[in-house]
């Protein structure tokens, strides 16, 4: 880390890596291997936060280093279509029938950026609203009151975003309808983009009531509906967030598992909609590496082998896990909230449901500090920040849960105070 840090701005390339938000000096992981990762000094950690979602299968599945391994033989980048785009676009587009056409793309960040243009496009109209402590990658507009790293880092807003730009962009509070009404009646919006889980102020699920309801005030004020799954894609349902909750956005973003481990995302919609884009329409955007056959390869044999049986069998042991941790919470008489949503979880040291980003900033974060610190020093990894989502993966079994409920409960009495 010291030589990091004379070489990369905090000595990370991303910065929720530099464990500012927990304090302490960050590991440096050597390798990975099913539910399990270990450091370059040896010590051994049950990983729950799989590089930040896209591992579902957990570390170094053999059906994806096989299937990189082919693809390597024949190629590692062309800049030019390939049959393997089109077998992962089936695949994504015969389980989610409202992506009807979509467009590879090599980040998070460009697909939110880019649905946000086709947004603007189709509509005519520059502001978008998005939600307090939600994250979208780190396009300008997005960096308002964002959640994720900036949450952790503490900044205020977000430096070296133009005050013109960032005036196009209004917040509203997750879980409440009304504020993103009054948005509405003050602005013309062209779309509305939201996690449907929020995964980057912590897991934070929506009311029964807020998904459907903001679809119908879309629709009543003109604006498109975006929900961004680059997080949620995959995790809280096969067929997303559609599936799951029975909305349905006008565009969807997607990233992390469609990628296998590798830089991949996606966004797609409607085909109308979708049509617009350059060179079918005149809305721009373009990538050298997008659809490269690696990441393709990779996404298709994780999709591939992700299965409705084994997506269940990945919700039983997240569910396993979350109860397990409440159960040790209230016999420790710790404040403590927890939930999950297929292989999606998270937790705060707060007695009472967490439904915004206001109720997250509530809990006790320097409880949580100490908490990540006791955890790690007893083989568990959780996220490095109080703001962030875990996750679960195929490669975790009944026996990874019971040792980890045991060294959190010892890591729970030890924060206890």
């Amino acid at each position: 880390m010291e030589r990091a840090r004379a070489l990369f701005p905090g000595g990370v390339s991303s910065p929720v890596r530099a464990f500012k938000g927990v304090g302490g000096e960050p590991f440096v992981v050597a390798r990975g291997k099913g539910s399990r990762i270990w450091d370059v000094d040896g010590r051994e950690y049950i990983d729950y936060v799989l590089s930040w979602g896209p591992l579902v299968l957990g570390h170094a599945p053999p059906v994806v280093l096989d299937a990189l391994a082919d693809a390597m033989r024949g190629g590692t980048s062309f800049g030019i279509p390939t049959a393997l785009e089109l077998v992962l676009a089936e695949r994504i587009v015969g389980g989610m029938p409202h992506v009807e056409m979509l467009r590879f793309v090599s980040s998070g960040t460009e697909a939110t950026m880019t649905a946000v243009r086709l947004a603007r496009a189709v509509t005519g109209r520059d502001v978008i609203i998005k939600f307090d402590g939600c994250y979208h990658g780190h396009a300008d507009s997005f960096l308002v009151r964002a959640g994720s790293g900036v949450a952790t880092l503490g900044l205020p807003d977000s430096p070296g975003v133009p005050d013109a730009l960032a005036a196009l962009t209004v917040t509203a509070t997750f879980n409440d309808l009304e504020s993103v009404e009054r948005a509405l009646r003050q602005y013309v919006v062209a779309a509305i983009i939201v996690e449907p889980v929020v995964g980057n102020a912590g897991f934070i699920a929506p009311d029964p009531q807020f998904l459907p309801g903001l679809r119908g005030l879309a629709d009543a004020h003109g604006a498109l509906l975006v929900f961004d799954e680059v997080m949620t894609g995959y995790r809280i349902a096969l067929g997303g967030a559609r599936e799951r909750f029975g909305v349905t956005p006008d565009l969807t973003t997607l990233g992390k598992v469609i990628g296998g481990g590798l830089p991949v995302a996606a966004y797609g919609g409607r085909r109308a909609l979708m049509e617009q884009i350059a060179p079918a329409g005149t809305v721009y955007q373009a990538g050298t590496l997008s659809g490269n056959p690696l990441a393709m390869a990779a996404g298709h044999a994780t999709l591939s082998a992700l299965t409705r049986q084994v997506h269940e069998a990945i919700t039983a042991r997240t569910r396993l896990l979350v109860q397990g941790l409440i159960e040790i919470a209230g016999r420790l008489r710790v404040p403590f909230s927890a939930d999950c949503a297929g292989s999606m979880w998270g937790f705060f040291f707060r007695a009472e449901p967490v439904r915004s980003f206001a109720d997250a900033r509530t809990s006790d974060v320097d409880r949580f500090r100490r908490f990540f610190h006791e955890a790690l020093d007893r083989g568990v990894y959780l996220a490095p920040s109080p703001f962030e989502a875990a996750f679960m993966s195929a490669a975790h079994t009944d026996g990874d849960i019971e040792e980890t409920l045991n060294r959190l409960e010892d890591a729970m009495e030890a924060v206890r105070a």
